[in-house]
């Protein structure tokens, strides 16, 4: 550690509250006797109508639809549905989990639909796209998105179009301003931005900083805010466990 840590006593999380009340949070909370809260740093607002029509995208040239989150499904049935094209039954589907291609029952009749599953998120759904080298897809996703995603797509060949769909947008957390917490949670680089933007005379001082992903953790060295903890680790697949190893550490001093 490069500054003498404080202990551990209370903990943000910039995320919505775990919907299910067991939670390795809770658990985490009542093993350490910590107080955990949970706050959205940032909220997805959807284009509307006009501004997909500005990108001018026709929705019948396409063959599939390459889908990277439940956000990205639900904002293209609800485009579609505010343009009134009606998808056909012929539309191909490429999901980058199992979880994201069972989300698609809430929109389609999913036995009576070509849906593709990927068992290596967009590393594994490229040789499935590629197969059908013939077709257009099309990718609809957020005002940000993954570098990987595109990057793995044009090195596979893939005829795609990005379609962006809906923003991710920094919430308003002026209520935080003289709130203070031992630990800040982050799970994306949109939600340090959120924070650099609500706050910009942010001093980190003795707040320490998580970040879960490579891209976080990275957002967090851009932003010259000091990485505390980081997963996942050797140590700890999880943000909980890496959380728990640490604040193990500095609360027995």
């Amino acid at each position: 550690m490069r500054f003498k840590a404080k202990k551990v006593k209370s903990i943000l999380v910039s995320q919505p509250p775990p919907i299910n009340k067991n939670n390795p949070y809770r658990d985490l909370a009542q093993r350490l006797k910590l107080k955990i809260d949970f706050r959205p740093f940032i909220h997805i607002e959807g284009a509307n109508a006009k501004s997909f029509r500005l990108q001018k995208i026709n929705l019948p040239d396409f063959h599939g639809v390459i889908f990277t989150s439940r956000f990205a499904i639900d904002h293209f049935f609800r485009i579609c549905k505010e343009i009134r094209f009606n998808v056909p039954s012929t539309m191909m589907y490429f999901c980058v989990s199992e979880a994201a291609a069972f989300y698609l029952q809430n929109h389609i009749t999913y036995r009576k639909r070509k849906i593709f599953v990927s068992k290596d998120k967009i590393i594994g759904l490229v040789p499935l796209i590629q197969k059908h080298s013939e077709a257009k897809f099309l990718l609809p996703s957020s005002n940000t998105l993954q570098p990987a995603i595109p990057r793995l797509l044009n090195k596979g060949g893939v005829d795609y179009t990005r379609a962006i769909l809906y923003r991710t947008v920094s919430s308003d957390l002026s209520d935080l301003e003289s709130v203070y917490y031992d630990i800040l949670v982050f799970f994306s680089p949109s939600g340090i931005k959120s924070l650099l933007e609500n706050f910009s005379t942010f001093k980190q001082n003795d707040t320490r900083i998580a970040a879960f992903g490579t891209t976080t953790c990275g957002a967090v060295e851009d932003a010259n805010l000091r990485l505390d903890i980081q997963a996942p680790n050797p140590n700890a697949q999880s943000m909980t466990m890496a959380l728990e190893n640490y604040i193990k550490v500095v609360n027995k001093k």
